[in-house]
């Protein structure tokens, strides 16, 4: 049997989430059009006969502006470590700027090491991009990883290996799932045969919540919203929903309570039948640079 560890790694937005989603082929991670959805390190498990691949996704990489931000990039940068293979994701429809080149760098310092992983860099969203586009994003990334790594014929950067994929479509992620699974080593499976994922029950139903909130607000409150399950006496689950001043607390329940109640209708959806989920908005104000508040919330 192959098996082995993959982190998924790239600056926010690029899709990392939904490719972890479309190769284990079910929802290990919310998804949203908002940048830092993913907070926290997501396994998904992959299972093939003869292999077995664990997916670690990651929150993306960025210059903080918060203590939360500068956790959530200690999170990514510390998946880099101990796995087999780093998938580095670049958006097609977008240039490569100095955000993919901190993460190329960082990628690129752990490839170095003595048997350090494998580097994949993948190129998203060609679903959204021109062939033109797709093509001068593979030629540019290249160039940008060949000027990090140097391009000596032994070098680091003459193994990476490059592939063009839709997330979100499908397109190419066969191929790219493949090469992943004929690449590593022999070894025993991880995880049972069942596992797809290691996050605890909590803390997916509080995500769930999150991405339903990310859905359904405006675009200032993403970043301002957490959520955490406070109380779990099945079937009854309490919810608590964090946010960082009072005009938050207003949107997010909405006029007459209708943001709330939406949001707890499309969650309930997809627990087993029967879940009662109750959901509280409280304020904790600057909630994202109180080391104490983190530390409580799990960052």
């Amino acid at each position: 049997m192959r098996s082995g560890f993959v982190a998924v790694v790239g600056r926010p937005n690029v899709g990392k989430s939904t490719l972890v989603n479309q190769m284990v082929g079910t929802k290990v991670s919310i998804t949203s059009s908002r940048p830092n959805t993913t907070r926290h390190r997501i396994l998904g498990v992959l299972h093939r006969p003869g292999a077995q691949v664990v997916f670690v996704d990651t929150p993306g990489l960025h210059r903080p502006r918060s203590v939360l931000g500068e956790r959530l990039n200690d999170t990514a940068t510390s998946a880099l470590s101990d796995v087999d293979v780093v998938l580095v994701l670049v958006d097609a429809t977008a240039p490569v700027g100095p955000g993919d080149r901190l993460v190329l760098e960082r990628a690129l310092r752990e490839v170095r090491r003595s048997e350090g992983p494998r580097l994949v860099v993948v190129v998203n969203k060609i679903d959204r991009a021109s062939g033109d586009q797709v093509l001068e994003r593979l030629v540019s990334v290249k160039a940008a990883v060949e000027a990090i790594a140097g391009t000596t014929p032994d070098g680091p950067s003459a193994a990476v290996e490059y592939f063009p994929v839709s997330a979100r479509a499908g397109g190419g992620v066969e191929a790219l799932t493949q090469h992943i699974v004929d690449s590593l080593e022999e070894g025993p499976p991880f995880f049972p045969d069942d596992v797809v994922t290691d996050t605890p029950e909590a803390l997916w139903v509080a995500e769930l919540v999150r991405e339903q909130l990310l859905a359904k607000t405006h675009d200032e409150l993403p970043h301002s919203i957490c959520c955490r399950v406070t109380e779990w006496e099945w079937p009854h689950i309490r919810c608590e929903i964090i946010v960082e001043r009072d005009s938050q607390k207003g949107i997010v329940i909405g006029k007459g309570g209708e943001v709330l109640k939406s949001v707890g209708i499309a969650v309930r959806a997809t627990l087993p039948e029967g879940a009662f989920l109750d959901l509280h908005v409280k304020v904790e104000k600057h909630w994202q640079d109180r080391v104490e508040m983190l530390n409580r919330l799990g960052y």
